[in-house]
């Protein structure tokens, strides 16, 4: 079972690479932020025809989630975390085959002192609850998605030129431990990875032509899934395309 996130950065702009991708690829799930679209317009019949099943939270400009999957997913899903009130939409769960899958897509934070900091700990805050009364409901389970958060300075291309800075401050880190203690751990961090391996690169300074990149997009596994957690691998295939996201798909294989 293959199982992937990629944050498109406006689904409208990269439908063509992302249809392409996946009769390529083949993911069992694709879960996708930053769609940027209302619902309405959710390409709904493009991905049907090519053999995907589309569940979708959206907005316009802004945001937005999408799990795309082979089987169906209408039934067991929610749109929001619990007890957070947040119009924002940043969070899509359905279960696939028995797999529990939630796609995220962290805020950003913008500055560490800023209220849109403030803000994305008070939302990872509420993901860590939720994932909490998740694990009590599901033994297996996926979390997918563009965290916002480089976990340590492997995953960064400069660490002393990001220390302290929002992607890769302290609390932030944090936070991605405290998701992590809920029972999961870091698909890709389970096998030897080529160093400079990142998933998302700036549009500025020819950032990913220099791989000025970090490791901010994740799929983390229920610790009882890990064995069977056969590759995790990013692909900066689409990354190279015209008019490219800037980020890069990230996948795992589990033999399941």
């Amino acid at each position: 079972m293959k199982l992937s996130s990629w944050n498109v950065n406006s689904l409208k702009v990269r439908l063509p690479q992302v249809v392409d991708w996946l009769k390529l690829n083949q993911p069992d799930v694709l879960c996708l932020q930053e769609t940027k679209l209302q619902d309405a317009h959710f390409p709904v019949d493009e991905i049907a025809e090519i053999g995907y099943h589309a569940i979708f939270s959206g907005q316009k400009t802004y945001n937005g989630v999408a799990l795309l999957s082979k089987v169906n997913t209408d039934t067991d899903y929610c749109t929001a975390l619990p007890g957070l009130n947040d119009p924002q939409k940043r969070l899509i769960a359905a279960t696939c085959n028995d797999i529990r899958v939630i796609c995220i897509y962290v805020p950003n934070g913008e500055r560490v002192d800023s209220e849109k900091y403030s803000y994305k700990l008070e939302w990872l805050k509420a993901l860590t609850s939720f994932l909490q009364e998740e694990r009590k409901r599901h033994s297996k389970i996926a979390l997918l998605g563009d965290f916002n958060i480089a976990p340590t300075s492997s995953d960064v291309y400069d660490p002393p030129a990001w220390e302290g800075k929002v992607l890769c401050s302290a609390p932030e880190r944090e936070a991605f431990q405290q998701l992590l203690a809920t029972g999961l751990v870091d698909s890709f961090r389970l096998f030897t990875q080529p160093p400079g391996t990142y998933t998302w690169w700036d549009y500025r300074m020819m950032s990913f032509r220099r791989n000025h990149g970090l490791r901010i997009d994740h799929i983390l596994i229920s610790a009882e899934m890990a064995h069977s957690c056969t590759r995790c691998w990013v692909d900066i295939a689409p990354r190279k395309l015209e008019r490219p996201s800037d980020h890069a798909p990230i996948t795992a294989e589990l033999s399941l």
